[in-house]
């Protein structure tokens, strides 16, 4: 079954060192969808270490529960941000939200 559009709840404005929790889930998709995060369309590596754009960024995604946790956010964690549920059926987009820190 394909995933349905997830919710997504993004925080609108974020105090700078701040921690910042962006959540994202659907339970219509079967199998189990996994998630993806984006900011400006960009994908978010779910491994911090690997991505070079996320150099000065110390986040954790866990693909499994949608969860993306900022742990001290900085200016260049601004923008809009969007979740990707995807399964072996397909996937669905929630609306971009923007979070400004």
């Amino acid at each position: 079954v394909k995933p349905m559009t997830p919710r997504c709840s993004v925080p609108k404005a974020v105090p700078v060192g701040k921690s910042a929790s962006l959540h994202c889930h659907e339970n219509e998709g079967f199998p189990k969808s996994t998630y993806s995060w984006y900011r400006n369309s960009e994908p978010l590596s779910p491994d911090t270490k690997s991505s070079t754009k996320s150099h000065n960024s110390s986040y954790t995604l866990n693909p499994t529960t949608g969860t993306l946790v900022f742990h001290a956010v900085h200016k260049g964690d601004t923008g809009r941000y969007s979740c990707i549920a995807t399964n072996d059926a397909g996937f669905a987009k929630c609306e971009e939200q923007e979070m400004e820190v």
